[in-house]
């Protein structure tokens, strides 16, 4: 037992920090991500050139582009119309084939 608190040491908990975990959580959500298919990446540089297009697209925060499997990830401050991605991905020079 500490004298500060009259409960033995091992009884507290790593979240037992006296906060009021009463209180309801202010939840914000940043960024939305959405996965699509891509046809035609083969290397690295087609990676790069998708990645490219699709962060030049307005509120896209990151993209992630794996030729291996056809599929890029994209995040962005709000939802991306599906035309933004089939005209970045045109833009690049492959097939937006939809959402994954």
């Amino acid at each position: 037992m500490t004298a500060e608190t009259d409960t033995p040491q091992a009884a507290r908990s790593c979240c037992s920090s006296g906060a009021d975990h009463g209180a309801p959580a202010e939840v914000r959500i940043d960024s939305v991500t959405a996965v699509y298919e891509v046809k035609g990446m083969t290397c690295g540089h087609c990676e790069g050139a998708v990645t490219e297009e699709l962060s030049a697209v307005d509120g896209v925060t990151e993209v992630k582009a794996v030729a291996a499997t056809g599929r890029v990830s994209v995040s962005s401050r709000a939802p991306l119309t599906e035309e933004a991605v089939r005209a970045a991905v045109d833009e690049a020079g492959y097939e937006y084939v939809g959402r994954a």
